[in-house]
């Protein structure tokens, strides 16, 4: 199933039913799992690792060494979740040193002409929508979705079921399940439409709620209203995790409105 019109390096593991299409260019040390499709003009570079299922679309560029001036060749790699699909000119690099590896989730759609920069850590069922870039380094957790345009700072990470505005310019992490938008960027309510499509209950809902409401509706500071949550709320997964998320800030997350 591979054209005679492809490029295929004779050391590639690749399973018996991938289809490769016309001038698809697949470097030395690639694995590619059992029912992918990479289209034709895609190129997979040296080092990558794609999984079950998914779908390189045409001119995609998956594994290309980075565009950092600290990388010297270091032997680094791709990752690609299985199920995930890359959409028309989208661009995938390998990591640096730093992290060794540049990681795309399961079931992740990137869509057309987004790019993922190296050392980049790409969670579970994250979309990012039509040019969206995410600079060296980002971490963006499962369930996120980027609207079109969207532009991510090297370092930001963004959580669990964030929503963010088309065009936006992100350069503070955005915490779990909030919406981010305007510019500059800012807190503007619960992701409630996407938690609710995933079986978020109507209780795990109001506990949500009732954390960013210190945290961004209380007139506190970040370390004030941390602790009011810890003494008011009680414990629970979708509290903790708010917290732990903002604790460990390196960046510091976006503001209220």
């Amino acid at each position: 199933m591979i054209s005679p019109l492809a490029s295929v390096h004779p050391n590639t593991k690749i399973a018996d039913d991938v289809e490769i299409g016309p001038f698809v260019f697949i470097d030395e040390d690639v694995e590619i799992g059992e029912g992918t499709v990479i289209d034709a003009n895609a190129t997979v570079c040296a080092h990558t690792r794609i999984g079950k299922h998914c779908h390189v679309f045409p001119s995609a560029v998956v594994g290309a060494i980075p565009q950092d001036l600290k990388f010297k060749g270091e032997l680094t790699y791709t990752f690609i979740g299985d199920h995930t699909v890359l959409r028309e000119c989208s661009t995938v690099h390998r990591g640096t040193a730093s992290k060794g590896k540049t990681v795309v989730g399961q079931h992740c759609l990137i869509m057309a002409y987004s790019h993922v920069a190296h050392d980049v850590v790409v969670g579970n069922y994250v979309i990012m929508s039509n040019a969206t870039q995410l600079a060296g380094e980002v971490v963006v957790d499962d369930w996120a979705i980027l609207g079109g345009g969207t532009l991510v700072h090297q370092f930001s990470h963004i959580g669990q079921h964030a929503m963010i505005q088309g065009g936006s310019h992100i350069n503070k992490d955005i915490p779990p399940y909030i919406i981010a938008a305007r510019d500059p960027i800012q807190f503007c309510g619960i992701n409630t439409v996407g938690l609710g499509r995933r079986g978020f209950t109507k209780e795990q809902v109001e506990r949500i709620q009732q954390v960013y409401r210190y945290i961004y509706m209380s007139h506190l500071n970040i370390s004030q209203a941390i602790e009011k949550v810890q003494q008011d709320i009680p414990q629970s997964e979708e509290r903790d995790l708010i917290l732990q998320f903002i604790q460990s800030s390196e960046r510091g997350v976006v503001k209220g409105a």
